[in-house]
């Protein structure tokens, strides 16, 4: 049984010597600060497990902040919590490492470049600041350790595509999404090499996907991404040329938050007054996103389309929702969506999804910069210190992401098409009398 301890019961304590020799400050959940007779400063993290009394050293405060070690514990008790012992798991991985290294004989090769596993210890070393997840930690850490012997000790810029392979053909089948992981992390490391200037140009990325190791191993089977799960990309274009068809507002609510790679509430809740159709913007304000910071998404063609059809056809303020409810002064139903799916025989299959089939797509089948792709999504990129510098938000890169995406959606299904022709059509015969009205306005 793991559970958190107190330092001492009272009559453990020795007496002091000053007021706060060796004595222990508890900041609560298992981590205290503890002042030795010397006046030297700890931090350290206290439960117990079987009844029996466990500390894990975390560091001293001119190693860390207060917030840092917070995270640090809570990232223990994350793990006590899912039985793990903390203590036990850092010396395992501790042991693990150094029982790699030991393996390694260094290569007498020219290259001056750090091996893989060595620049890949910096590159953790570096980054794992500002992964909150405990488990995303260990997980890259052991993803190194268990898959990546073949080419720990090669040289990154020695390292081919029939290495990563010798990597991956083992793990490929017998664990995919792993396998997947696994192939994402060495083109990180490697593309963080050649930032270091470790690998002189010209050089391409042995581990990446599109234009080279699609080529070379069979489709990864697509499971579902944490609870959400996604229809494979592939599906996609001729289950949007069937949405297309179905009359009912959720459906063309679907559509756009298909398009815009947008979560549920995003789109159910969106005003007339976050659109501006002479831009092909929609700014969604902070409170409504998950991170509280402004998202602006790009229209691509067809959104503004969709948007523009909508607008003709409602008879509103710019404070209404584009998507209303049956009740007045609210938006439609946070199952409706769900439910054009379950109509559709589609009912496997979730609108969250649909966010991981477009980020499977942007990874496997187009040249798109992951940090573009991400902020597509809203998601935070990079650490703080990053974001600090990085004012901008990628908008016009995004607006080729989000175009690339549409025509991908519209153009694979001739069916699809076809209608996408009536459409445009349709919309020329009516631009003279509506251009006006619409652009940038509410209806």
């Amino acid at each position: 049984m793991l559970q958190s301890a107190a330092p001492h019961s009272q009559t453990d304590r020795t007496p002091h010597r000053s007021p706060h020799a060796n004595s222990w400050h508890g900041d609560g959940g298992g981590l205290y600060l503890r002042i030795r007779e010397d006046g030297a400063k700890r931090w350290i993290f206290v439960w117990k497990r079987d009844g029996r009394r466990r500390e894990m050293f975390l560091g001293t405060p001119d190693d860390f902040t207060l917030k840092e070690v917070r995270d640090m514990a809570a990232a223990a008790r994350h793990l006590l919590q899912q039985g793990f012992d903390p203590l036990e798991m850092r010396r395992a991985a501790e042991r693990s490492m150094a029982e790699l290294r030991s393996q390694v004989t260094p290569t007498p090769a020219k290259s001056q470049s750090p091996t893989f596993g060595k620049f890949a210890d910096r590159y953790i070393d570096t980054h794992e600041d500002g992964w909150k997840n405990a488990k995303h930690r260990w997980q890259w850490r052991n993803s190194i350790t268990n898959h990546c012997k073949a080419i720990v000790s090669k040289p990154v810029d020695a390292i081919t595509t029939d290495d990563v392979l010798d990597v991956l053909k083992p793990i490929w089948r017998k664990i995919p999404d792993t396998a997947g992981r696994v192939r994402t992390r060495i083109e990180k490391i490697l593309d963080a090499a050649r930032a270091d200037n470790h690998i002189a140009p010209p050089w391409e990325n042995p581990a990446r996907w599109s234009g080279n190791l699609e080529f070379k191993l069979p489709k990864r089977t697509k499971l579902k991404t944490g609870h959400y799960s996604a229809m494979e990309y592939e599906n996609l274009p001729a289950f949007f040329g069937l949405l297309r068809e179905r009359p009912a507002p959720a459906a063309r609510a679907l559509e756009l938050t298909i398009l815009c790679a947008t979560r549920t509430s995003e789109t159910l809740k969106m005003r007339w007054r976050e659109i501006d159709l002479e831009r092909a913007t929609w700014t969604i304000p902070a409170e409504r996103m998950k991170m509280g910071v402004e998202h602006r998404i790009p229209l691509s063609s067809e959104a503004v389309a969709i948007l523009k059809r909508l607008a003709r056809d409602a008879k509103t303020s710019r404070d209404a929702y584009v998507f209303p409810g049956q009740k007045p002064g609210q938006p439609l139903s946070q199952m409706s969506m769900t439910m054009v799916l379950r109509r559709m025989n589609l009912g496997q299959f979730t609108v969250h999804g649909m966010r991981s089939s477009f980020r499977d797509y942007m990874g496997d089948m187009t040249p798109h910069a992951e940090s573009i792709v991400e902020q597509a999504l809203a998601h935070q990129v990079g650490d703080a210190t990053v974001r600090a510098y990085r004012r901008k938000d990628a908008f016009e890169k995004r607006r080729l992401v989000m175009q690339d995406w549409a025509n991908y959606l519209i153009g694979n299904s001739a069916e699809t098409t076809i209608h996408s022709d009536r459409r445009a059509a349709d919309e020329r015969r009516r631009s003279a009398s509506d251009g006006a009205t619409l652009q940038g306005t509410a209806p």
